[in-house]
């Protein structure tokens, strides 16, 4: 089957509805080449300036963006908890909520769900709030769930950990990049 006659008359439709109403000079402003830089790089540059055109890479603004694989607290958080089943991993939103565990270790059946949310990149130990809501239930399947005080060991043994671990993998990020041909 031929397809070049289709191609062609979508082609003309689309470039024909791009124009409709327009005459061919109303379609672009003539460019006075006197007054227009010859260097490529100038003539790009006064084009963003008067926002006529855009700036694929280098930009001029200053971003801090970290992906999450470079975040050491968002690394030491998800090496943490690895063995609990996550519902909610989300970088972007800044928070981790695991589904509800428990080890299996108790006559009444306890389980806990960690909630952790990012509040800076930075590791230090107000940029990790940690929650920990707790769930116990009886034979009958009767449940009251609560949450943990600030000062539980539980929440506190589990926030020293991700920061230990997150300032050990800052340090050895910070080894690597100073010294690039050392192996891990």
């Amino acid at each position: 089957m031929n397809f070049k006659p289709l191609i062609t008359i979508f082609l003309s439709f689309f470039l024909v509805s791009c124009g409709v109403g327009k005459k061919l000079g109303d379609l672009r402003e003539p460019v006075d080449l006197r007054n227009s830089p010859l260097d490529p790089d100038e003539r790009a540059q006064k084009n963003i300036k008067e926002g006529r055109g855009i700036r694929l890479g280098g930009s001029s603004k200053k971003t801090t963006y970290e992906f999450s694989t470079s975040n050491p607290m968002w690394r030491a958080s998800l090496e943490t908890l690895d063995f609990i089943p996550m519902t909610t991993v989300d970088y972007s939103g800044g928070m981790i909520i695991t589904d509800w565990y428990s080890d299996g270790t108790g006559s009444n059946q306890e389980f806990l769900k960690i909630t952790i949310r990012f509040l800076s990149n930075e590791v230090r130990s107000d940029s990790l709030k940690v929650i920990i809501h707790k769930k116990n239930c009886k034979a009958n399947n009767q449940c009251s769930v609560s949450l943990l005080s600030e000062n539980s060991e539980i929440k506190s043994e589990l926030q020293t950990v991700i920061l230990r671990k997150a300032a050990s993998l800052e340090q050895t990020d910070k080894e690597n990049k100073d010294n690039p041909k050392k192996k891990k």
